[in-house]
């Protein structure tokens, strides 16, 4: 059910009122230019409070991982063993992730005709499909927007984004995630220089601020007051005790080292530790997933680093207590064909991918969704980016279906039309 009420109602209602608190107690506000809906009778109660979204980037097979055929030519030389699910097979390289499968659910019936990277990445990332008028958010963004911040952390953080990531598109640059490059550096150049004094930055600063708002004030932009606020923010942080959530040297070796060694590893490790401080939304990047050639070799190397990083983040939440309230998604702009190329690779395949989901907020042991024998084309289900996108923030306490305006005053939603898929979620 959609609520059609417009976005810019400046009263509140006594039903506001409810929603409003409803919200703040998920640790949510709505801002002012999103307005109180209807409350849907039917919808699931939301548990998220943040949300880890592990991207692998360059297109994960969906046959090798969560959608196995084993006995069929498509198959290759991999198998598919059985998870904590009864019933449910998942491919032999993720014997972690297997065993955890109770705490998770899968989607096999993912379906798209964005065929190319930089297009598959905006639509699995912002819901819709690239267009040359707009740019649209990322779901971080959008979580930073409704959500706002927990003290001077950023609401959102992306890590190893790839040159691609749209960012946070039309809303303002205070909601872009925070990017960090390699998580054992942490936040770089968040420190004041040794070689300036405490007295000489702060009168930098002041000048710096007196000239912004001089600046301001003659090119009241929206875009001017964004710089603004991002180095005002930014400025905060580097002064907060806050700034220690980014620094992976504070964690146990233990602690780092069951994650793995590798980069995506150790982001995972850092996602847990910045959801734990606060931070709501967390993208870490895999990539190395286009396997035109060498698929199996090339494949085998991600899956070790996917199946460990994923099977370390799920217990490392739980024990802490962070998996009831903490969604976890694993998910890939298009899946790969079933037929094995002439150079043993597999190409681009949007008509038939899958994602896991796990944690809060999802209901455990589910399966979404079906392909055909083959793996070739979905059979059952159909799910579309927009449709996941709409799950996830559903499951966040957030309604995708409500508008944001543009700088230009356009009403635009968290994803296009998608549709949450209501048996993936706790009712």
């Amino acid at each position: 059910m959609r609520d059609e009420s417009h976005a810019d109602g400046q009263h509140l209602t006594r039903r506001d009122c409810l929603r409003l608190a409803a919200l703040a107690g998920l640790g949510l506000a709505l801002p002012s230019w999103l307005p109180a809906p209807e409350p849907a009778p039917a919808a699931p109660q939301p548990r998220a409070k943040r949300l880890i979204w592990l991207y692998m980037a360059g297109g994960m097979s969906h046959i090798d991982t969560f959608d196995p055929k084993p006995g069929r030519p498509e198959a290759g030389p991999l198998g598919a063993i059985p998870t904590a699910v009864d019933g449910v097979r998942i491919g032999e390289s993720l014997p972690l992730i297997a065993k955890r499968l109770d705490r998770a659910a899968l989607v096999r019936s993912l379906t798209s005709n964005q065929g190319a990277h930089e297009q598959g990445e905006y639509l699995m990332r912002t819901g819709y499909q690239a267009r040359g008028t707009i740019q649209h958010p990322c779901l971080p963004s959008w979580i930073s927007a409704v959500g706002g911040r927990a003290g001077t952390l950023p609401a959102a953080v992306v890590i190893n984004p790839g040159s691609r990531h749209p960012g946070a598109g039309f809303l303002a640059g205070v909601h872009a995630p925070v990017p960090i490059g390699d998580p054992a550096k942490g936040l770089a150049h968040s420190r004041r220089p040794a070689t300036v004094s405490a007295e000489r930055y702060r009168r930098r600063l002041d000048l710096l601020a007196a000239q912004d708002q001089a600046f301001l004030a003659i090119h009241p932009d929206r875009a001017v007051q964004a710089y603004t606020d991002l180095h005002r923010e930014a400025v905060a942080l580097m002064d907060s005790p806050d700034l220690a959530a980014f620094d992976l040297t504070q964690e146990p070796a233990a602690a780092r080292d069951r994650y793995g060694e590798h980069a995506f590893a150790q982001g995972c490790c850092l996602a847990r530790r910045l959801v734990e401080n606060g931070v709501r939304a967390v993208e870490v990047t895999l990539g190395g997933w286009d396997t035109h050639d060498d698929h199996f070799d090339r494949f085998a190397v991600n899956a070790r680093i996917l199946d460990g990083a994923v099977a370390a983040l799920l217990d490392d939440l739980s024990e802490r207590g962070l998996l009831a309230d903490t969604l976890v998604v694993v998910a890939s702009e298009f899946g790969r064909t079933p037929v094995i190329n002439g150079n043993e690779g597999r190409d681009h395949h949007p008509k038939a991918f899958s994602a896991l989901l796990a944690g809060a907020g999802i209901r455990p042991g589910a399966v979404h969704g079906a392909t055909d024998e083959r793996g070739m084309a979905v059979a059952a289900d159909p799910v579309r980016p927009a449709d996941l996108m709409a799950t996830i923030a559903t499951a966040l306490g957030l309604d995708p279906a409500h508008p944001a305006k543009t700088p230009d005053g356009r009403p635009i939603t968290m994803t296009d039309k998608g549709k949450p898929i209501a048996d993936l979620l706790v009712g």
